[in-house]
Order: structure tokens, then C-alpha cells, then sequence
């Protein structure tokens, strides 16, 4: 089975998240609210994708660094199937983000980036969460850092979250992930700033089938 491919739709207006959203759709299985986006628009945000594209997952990527089970909490109330909390924070907001989780049936993504010691993903995955994900940031992108080699280490860890990956994916780089236990892609930039962005994630979509 082919990894999941999720869209961030890293936006400043809702409406342009909508509008991508709605042409991406047909090719990816998670539709993200970026962060951008819901600083920018609110949790409206995650609730307007819920409302209009109700058959696929949203993520609310929130980061949470701080009060994790109240944070996740709201993204659920807002319709999030997912919210993601970083593993950069104390330990006990990433358990309570897990909480929240647990208590509202939906879904908890870890994100790993700021943390360079991938050995404490093993005390993460203790925390049972549904996904892991190896991120190179916007800013790490600038200076050339690719997530390939730190997927790679995770994906030999054998722990039992998922694995995601997020960072610069686009239809050519994609096959650098080829072997690795990769179970989420996330793409932005590549889909979101195309000039048809239903073209661009169908590319990516074809690109994922052909390596996995």
C-alpha cells in the first residue's frame, strides 16, 4: 500500500486554501490547514475544509509547544481528524496532546523537527502516537537540510508509529524516500504555489504510485 499523501496548505486567506484545496483534492488523501494559515484565519479554518471536503482528513497543524491537551482539544472541536504537537516540548504536553487524542477518537502527529537526537523518538513512541514525522522546516530548507537521511535513520528504528515525512517533497525528489518505512508524504510549495495546482498533486500522486 502506498503511503498517504497529505497537501499543506501553508496560506494566509482561507479562501485560496479552499480554492487549492479544491482542485488537489481528487489526488491527496490529507488535507492540511498550515499553520500560517490558522494563525492567519483561525480555527475557522480547520472547520471550513472539514465542512467543504468532509470525505478526506484534516490535519490541524497546530505545533503545539505548550497546554497539549488543550490545544489538540480545540482542533477537534474545530472538525481536525488530526492535530500535531511538537516533540520539542516537555514531555507532558506532548502526553496531553495524546490525551486529547484519546479522549476525543481522532488522531496525534508528533513532529520531530527542532530535535536532534532522534534516539528520543523510541521515548516518544511509548506515548503510542499515530504518527512521527521527520521535518525540514522552511528556514532549514534555505540552507539546504532535505529530510532524506533523518527519515531514513527513523524508518530503521522500528518503532510502531507511522512515519511522516515533510520538508521540500516534490514529483522529482520523491524516489529519494524509495525502501523507507514511510507511511505519510506532505507536499506544499510544489502543489500550493503551481500554477495549476490539481496538475502538480496529480504528479505527486503518480510519483508516490511509482516508487511505492
Amino acid at each position: 500500500m502506498r503511503p498517504k499523501i497529505q497537501v499543506a496548505l501553508d496560506l494566509l486567506r482561507i479562501q485560496d486554501a479552499l480554492n487549492i484545496a479544491s482542485k488537489a483534492a481528487e489526488y491527496v488523501d490529507y488535507l492540511e490547514a498550515g499553520t500560517p494559515l490558522i494563525k492567519a484565519e483561525g480555527l475557522r479554518a480547520v472547520t471550513l475544509l472539514k465542512k467543504e471536503f468532509g470525505d478526506k482528513v484534516v490535519v490541524a497543524d497546530m505545533k503545539t509547544m505548550d497546554t497539549g491537551f488543550l490545544e489538540a482539544s480545540i482542533a477537534y472541536e474545530a472538525g481536525a481528524d488530526y492535530a500535531t504537537v511538537m516533540a520539542a516540548a516537555d514531555i507532558g504536553t506532548v502526553s496531553g496532546a495524546v490525551e486529547a487524542r484519546d479522549k476525543y477518537g481522532k488522531g496525534i502527529m508528533i513532529d520531530l523537527l527542532g530535535v536532534e537526537d532522534l534516539e528520543y523518538a523510541r521515548k516518544l513512541d511509548e506515548l503510542k502516537p499515530d504518527y512521527l514525522l521527520i521535518h525540514s522546516g522552511i528556514d532549514m530548507q534555505h540552507r539546504g537540510i532535505m529530510p532524506f537521511e533523518p527519515v531514513k535513520k527513523l524508518s530503521n528504528m522500528g518503532l510502531s508509529a507511522k512515519i511522516g515525512v515533510a520538508g521540500g517533497l516534490n514529483k522529482e525528489n520523491i524516489g529519494g524516500l524509495q525502501g523507507l518505512k514511510v507511511d505519510l508524504i506532505i507536499v506544499g510549495g510544489f502543489i500550493t504555489k503551481a500554477d495549476d495546482p490539481g496538475k502538480a498533486a496529480k504528479e505527486v500522486l503518480e510519483a508516490v504510485e511509482e516508487v511505492f
